[in-house]
């Protein structure tokens, strides 16, 4: 992979883009053949907006390299469609609004599906995720976010977690509980130093970094409990692009039925999190 970093954070991989499966039936229609835009198709590239600091979908190697599950995915993806892709780094909440601004072509940054965001933007299921809570390593396990009843908890801004917490403070309240102190942060590395220096309980996440994290380093993390919630994850398009939305549902689809898939959430334990070839 060829990488290069401009003042807006922009990283180049070469030969990647970001994609999930659509539920629509595309397979018979020649990836090349669909209606990409037609500055993708003069540039050859497509312009990605990720938050590249969630392991172990997207993040940075010592080397500062991008990589994990969306990278790999994306790498496929692009070779199906004969472009290159251009990754631009921003926080997670930043993430549909610089899709709407026309900063990058789609969204692929494990985003959730989910009918807000439908109203705004069309979204390419790929794959489900799941939500757990990083704990000090030590700790006693939680039975679910209501455990946290009186207690500081990290997220990001903008995450489902945070939405989670939120959910489970109306239910503390009507029980007389007091309620989760939830503290937000733009991106992981802050809310994680959180955890590790006992300035909160735990780290509302997607269950699939918990488990890298408690991996990585079982004597600082571990993983807080059995994931609480299961949710389809997709490729956030605009809806003024049906035709990349199409192109990238058939290139997804081929990438199922060849194998390709399946060999990268083999790679990262992830094969809990996948979809059925369609």
């Amino acid at each position: 992979m060829g990488i290069k970093i401009s003042a807006k954070t922009v990283i180049r991989v070469g030969t990647g883009l970001f994609f999930g499966v659509a539920l629509v039936t595309a397979t018979t229609v020649p990836a090349r053949a669909q209606s990409l835009p037609p500055d993708v198709v003069a540039s050859k590239t497509l312009t990605f907006c990720s938050a590249v600091n969630l392991p172990p979908m997207e993040f940075f190697s010592p080397a500062q390299k991008p990589e994990g599950v969306d990278i790999e995915l994306g790498d496929a993806l692009a070779a199906k469609l004969g472009l290159h892709a251009t990754f631009l780094n921003i926080p997670f909440a930043g993430l549909i609004p610089a899709l709407l601004a026309g900063h990058c072509d789609a969204i692929l940054s494990q985003l959730f599906i989910k009918p807000p965001r439908l109203k705004v933007i069309d979204e390419i299921p790929y794959m489900y995720s799941q939500e757990g809570f990083i704990l000090k390593a030590g700790a006693p396990k939680l039975s679910g976010p209501e455990a946290l009843s009186g207690e500081k908890a990290a997220t990001v801004t903008g995450t489902t977690a945070t939405d989670l917490l939120k959910k489970a403070n109306v239910a503390l309240a009507a029980a007389g509980k007091p309620p989760v102190t939830i503290v937000m942060f733009p991106e992981n590395t802050p809310a994680l130093q959180q955890v590790q220096f006992g300035q909160v309980a735990a780290y509302g996440v997607a269950y699939e970094t918990a488990l890298y994290y408690a991996n990585l380093q079982p004597s600082q993390f571990e993983v807080g409990g059995p994931p609480y919630f299961k949710i389809l994850t997709g490729i956030g398009v605009a809806k003024t692009t049906p035709g990349l939305k199409l192109a990238l549902t058939t290139a997804l689809h081929k990438l199922m039925a060849d194998g390709q898939y399946s060999a990268i959430y083999k790679k990262w334990n992830l094969t809990d999190d996948m979809l059925k070839t369609p």
